[in-house]
Order: structure tokens, then C-alpha cells, then sequence
């Protein structure tokens, strides 16, 4: 059984069990989140799909860590025959979360 969830404005294929990195969350660790914006559930051969929400449906997730970071992204700008260079590096700050239950 898996799900088509928007978290955050984004669209995440989940599975109970699963653990995934979202744009950060308004909750803290241990803390249990519903999102209810479930664009389609596929339980075995059943297929239902939402216009633009499946009516009733929710997935329930538990925040594993509120402070994650993704890998580091470098930026290098360089002009060439001017003597300009920079290098800068960003980390995303992340939202972890485990998937409980497809409900």
C-alpha cells in the first residue's frame, strides 16, 4: 500500500515504515503530524485517485529530527581574465519524518 502525499508543496510517494526529508515543519522531535492533502492511495489492485484530494484519507507521520541538513551545495562564480572568483556553500536546513500509518 503506498500513498501520493503533498508535504510542504511537494509531492512525496510514501509507504508505512518509510523515512523521508521534507522542507522544514512547524513541529518539534517525537511530535506526530497529519497530512491530509492525499492526491491518491493504491491499497493492491484498488487504485483511488483524488480530484484534487482523496475524500477522507490522511497519512500520519512521527518527526524524527527537526534540525536535518542536506548535503552541502557549492557555488563557484569565476570571470575569466578579470582575476574574480567566490565559492559559497549552502546546506538546506530538513524536516525528517518516519511514515506511520495510511489511513
Amino acid at each position: 500500500m503506498y500513498a501520493i502525499v503533498d508535504i510542504a508543496n511537494q509531492q512525496f510517494k510514501v509507504e508505512a515504515g518509510m523515512e523521508i526529508f521534507v522542507n522544514r515543519l512547524q513541529a518539534k522531535n517525537g511530535e506526530e503530524v497529519v497530512f491530509d492533502k492525499v492526491l491518491l492511495i493504491q491499497d493492491g489492485d484498488a487504485v483511488k485517485v483524488g480530484t484534487p484530494y482523496v475524500e477522507g484519507a490522511s497519512v500520519k507521520a512521527i518527526v524524527v529530527d527537526d534540525d536535518a541538513k542536506a548535503k552541502k551545495v557549492l557555488v563557484f562564480k569565476k570571470i575569466r581574465r578579470k582575476g574574480f572568483q567566490t565559492l559559497n556553500g549552502h546546506r538546506q536546513k530538513l524536516t525528517k519524518i518516519r511514515i506511520d500509518a495510511i489511513a
